[in-house]
Parts: structure tokens; sequence; C-alpha cells
């Protein structure tokens, strides 16, 4: 079996976002692969992509997340510092 089947993921959906997220990826995996895959092999993909790729697009919007206010706490405390008065 998978190597990584021993590591839960971190990021975790709701039981209805879940079964969502199972039926969208068998319907694409027939649609465009043709390939019929049972519900647990389905439910491991969606496992790997939980515990393997999420996390990486989690971090990268925090990462953005942070630069935005970063940028944003500049700019206000720039109009803050021409509302100084002398």
């Amino acid at each position: 079996m998978s190597r990584g089947k021993d590591r839960a993921p971190l990021l975790r959906l709701d039981a209805e976002q879940e079964q969502a997220a199972l039926r969208l990826l068998q319907r694409f995996l027939d649609e465009r692969f043709e390939l019929q895959l049972g519900s647990f092999e389905v439910q491991e993909l969606l496992d790997l992509f939980a515990r393997d790729i999420a996390p990486q697009f989690y971090n990268k919007a925090i990462f953005d997340v942070q630069a935005h206010l970063k940028d944003r706490f500049e700019s206000i405390e720039s109009d803050l510092w021409a509302l100084e008065k002398s």
C-alpha cells in the first residue's frame, strides 16, 4: 500500500464536504480518464491530497495574506504619518 498512509491528513473537511469531494474526484476520473475507481481508492486519493498537497496550498495562502496585510499596514502607517501635526 502507500507509504504515507500511516500519517493522518492535517486538514479535514466536514462529512458533507468530504462526500462532495469524493463524488467530484470519482466523476472527474471517470469522465476525464475513463478510470472507474471504487470508494476506497478515491478516499485514499483524497487523503493523499489532504495530507500532502493541501497543506502546501494552505501555507501559500497564509503567506499571501501575511504579505497583503503587511503592505496594507504599511500603507495605513504612511497615511497616519501624513496626518501628524508638526
